[in-house]
């Protein structure tokens, strides 16, 4: 099964499902959601059956390779691999789907056509996901880059809150705006190259001299669109709205999953592509994530809605996602990395379980809530625990990849690293602060009885609080699938670590 076009197949499966849910006929659209979750299913165990493919040893950078001429006059090929990076954020989003699947099993209430396109959407979404990291042509994963943006459109723009238009025209205006700079950087990076019918394969473009700047203005036109998508400050303000506005499901997808893009791009194309630039523009990038950590961090104390809260507590953690990838350092980025796969976790239970809570108070407003442990101990207790999990108390996940993001960190800029070290106590303060209004105090005079959290709700929370609990036991599985690809793009940086020195007297041991 060796020759099988996995990921082909693996990002074929949901787009099939998206036009099954589309077209399905008018007697069986209360069916809609049903196929959905099913097709997410066994996409899921295709992308896991892929993953066991692979071999973290090899010495290939990318392995499940698919290479296909596609527009030859252009040098565009469909080119298809996956290192560790790749293969880890494309198994985060295989799980995540049918997560978000099954908690979106009411968005839609009014059912019909409406509910149809809902899910058909999500599929569609999950296609472009996976072929945006298994991308190994520079034009192609730019296509996807650009594809994500349509469906994440409609869901927010058509299945959002009041404020849904709004929120969905800044999100595409930004989105558009990062998207066309860097279109620029992909022509001339063409141009730049070797060119021919392969000429966009990141392969034949990586150790191109290319100019210093040359190079410099490629990295920024990159990087920028990277910034906008992750995001990062100033170029955030999207995200907040969007993610009040989406629907939870949307939400999760939109923040776990799509903003995830901005840092992997980070990585293989502006550490991979550019490398002197990346080294010449690591003291500006390092101050850009060191204000987005604390700045994001003190906006997240001062919300009152509770969606909102969480979306710049995203904000706070890309900085550190950002910190440990232009630490340049092998500890920096394997905790940079592993941050991103843990950040899909952790705050895909805060946004889904915060979603539960809403929906039986009638408010985002924290406010508005106080004594709910009272009322639903079960919803409570795992949304504390989605909570200690997103400010990194030892032992949930997040802790193991901010700490080695710090200390990679620490290694070659101590400056920013212990600056950046004020994001946990602030983030202690949002997390515990936000569950001590709305779940602790005398218990509230409700209208009607409440239902604590369902067998529906159960099967939504455990697999990501499973993920965050073992990931924070024993994250080496993980870190042995990711460590290796952190090397091969330090190689290309043409980086070592810092070595050690003496405390007495700076001598080298």
């Amino acid at each position: 099964m060796t020759n099988l076009p996995w990921l082909t197949v693996v990002g074929l499966v949901p787009l099939v499902g998206a036009a099954v849910v589309a077209l399905l006929p008018t007697g069986l659209t209360d069916r809609a959601r049903h196929v959905a979750l099913g097709f997410s299913l066994v996409t899921l165990v295709l992308g896991i059956a892929a993953a066991l493919q692979f071999d973290s040893g090899s010495k290939s950078q990318f392995q499940l390779t698919e290479r296909h001429q596609w527009i030859p006059q252009f040098g565009v090929s469909y080119a298809l691999g996956v290192d560790g990076i790749a293969l880890v954020m494309i198994l985060m989003a295989l799980v995540l789907t049918p997560v978000c699947i099954l908690a979106a099993w009411h968005d839609v209430p009014e059912g019909g056509s409406r509910e149809k396109n809902y899910f058909a959407l999500m599929l569609a979404l999950e296609t472009f996901m996976v072929g945006v990291f298994a991308a190994t042509d520079v034009f192609l994963f730019y296509v996807f880059f650009e594809a994500m943006l349509i469906p994440v459109y409609f869901l927010i723009g058509s299945f959002g809150g009041p404020r849904r238009q709004y929120a969905a025209v800044k999100f595409l205006l930004f989105s558009l705006a990062g998207g066309l700079v860097m279109l620029v950087g992909v022509i001339a990076l063409y141009h730049y190259g070797p060119g021919g019918a392969d000429g966009f394969l990141v392969s034949k473009l990586t150790g191109l001299h290319l100019g210093t700047t040359a190079e410099r203005l490629m990295f920024v036109a990159f990087f920028f669109a990277f910034a906008v998508k992750a995001p990062m400050w100033p170029v955030h303000t999207w995200l907040p709205d969007a993610a009040t506005e989406a629907r939870p499901a949307t939400a999760v997808l939109l923040v776990g999953v799509l903003d995830k893009v901005g840092t992997f791009g980070m990585i293989r194309f502006c550490l991979q592509l550019f490398p002197e630039a990346s080294k010449w523009a690591t003291p500006v990038v390092l101050l850009l994530a060191v204000i987005s950590i604390l700045y994001g961090a003190l906006l997240a104390i001062g919300q009152t809605d509770l969606m909102r809260l969480i979306a710049y507590t995203s904000v706070s953690h890309f900085g550190f996602i950002v910190l440990g990838i232009f630490a340049l350092t092998t500890t920096g980025g394997a905790g940079s990395t592993l941050y991103m796969l843990n950040h899909g976790f952790s705050t895909a239970a805060l946004f889904l379980i915060g979603a539960m809570l809403v929906a039986r108070r009638g408010s985002k407003r924290i406010p508005d809530f106080g004594g709910w442990q009272r009322v639903t101990p079960g919803l409570a207790g795992v949304f504390l625990l989605a909570g200690l999990s997103g400010l990194a108390l030892p032992g949930l996940s997040s802790f193991v990849s901010e700490f080695l993001v710090l200390v990679g960190t620490f290694q070659r800029y101590k400056l920013p690293a212990i600056v950046a070290t004020v994001g946990i106590v602030l983030a202690a303060l949002y997390i515990l602060l936000m569950y001590k209004r709305m779940m602790t105090g005398p218990r509230p005079e409700l209208d009607a009885p409440v239902l604590d959290i369902t067998l529906r709700e159960k099967l939504v929370v455990a697999p990501l609080v499973a993920a965050f609990l073992v990931l924070g036991f024993y994250p080496k599985p993980a870190l042995d699938l990711l460590n290796p690809a952190v090397s091969k793009t330090l190689q290309y940086v043409g980086v070592s670590d810092p070595a050690p020195t003496s405390a007495a007297d700076g001598s080298t041991k």
